[in-house]
């Protein structure tokens, strides 16, 4: 019995690849093995990526917020302690948008829980 080889399904996964490499710098882009290291590691990379933006998306967010309550004389964690003493749900992304882009409303929401 002759040797099976699925080539059509070997050289579809090796496209696959090589085209996802498209753009790399030297034998990255054309070589498959190294094209293939290259993938995984860049694919890790963006896993790991996605999860460090939610960090720093929350730290600045924080220093919004920070910056913002300081001016009216209170400190970050006086302020979260507060809102929440009064049952105000306001999570650190909507607050920071205040604090940026609606000054005013955002005074009246730190007087109200002065």
């Amino acid at each position: 019995m002759p040797r099976s080889v699925n080539a059509v399904a070997s050289r579809a996964r090796r496209k696959r690849i090589l085209k996802a490499a498209k753009g790399f710098y030297g034998k990255r882009k054309n070589v498959y093995t190294v094209a293939k290291n290259v993938m995984e590691k860049g694919l890790t990379y963006s896993y790991v990526g996605r999860k460090n933006k939610k960090r720093e998306y929350r730290t600045l967010w924080i220093a919004r917020i920070n910056a913002a309550v300081r001016e009216e004389g209170m400190s970050y964690s006086e302020f979260i302690h507060k809102l929440a003493a009064k049952n105000i749900d306001l999570n650190r992304k909507v607050l920071a948008d205040l604090a940026m882009n609606e000054p005013e409303t955002f005074r009246n929401l730190v007087a109200s829980v002065k």
